[in-house]
């Protein structure tokens, strides 16, 4: 099956429980699909860099699925009808990174970039 990666951003006035419950609700949706949630990630609140529905913070939530497209487009379509959702960013990958993502990294462990000059 294909490897997705997605990015759910919710309302900033949920709680942190709320927030992890939609990750379980989302992970449901695409196991009585056919597909299943390799690993997922709450990144917690963050800052936005500009306002979506009154908003300027949002809870953010990463998943890594192995599903077919049919269980991705019924998710999607549940998250964009979902009020607490306000945006849902699907990739599809070759393969999935081992380890924790870039967000979760401290940043002396993150690669380091060249320097400028």
């Amino acid at each position: 099956m294909p490897l997705y990666e997605h990015v759910l951003i919710a309302r900033q006035d949920l709680s942190n429980t709320q927030a992890e419950g939609l990750i379980e609700h989302f992970s449901t949706v695409l196991s009585d699909n056919g597909g299943k949630v390799v690993e997922h990630e709450y990144w917690g609140v963050k800052t936005m860099a500009y306002k979506i529905n009154k908003n300027r913070k949002g809870h953010y939530a990463f998943l890594r699925t192995d599903a077919p497209s049919a269980a991705v487009q019924e998710m999607e379509r549940l998250a964009r009808l979902h009020d607490d959702v306000m945006r849902v960013l699907t990739i599809k990958v070759d393969a999935h990174e081992e380890g924790p993502s870039a967000q979760m990294q401290k940043r002396d462990e993150r690669d380091t970039r060249r320097e400028r000059r």
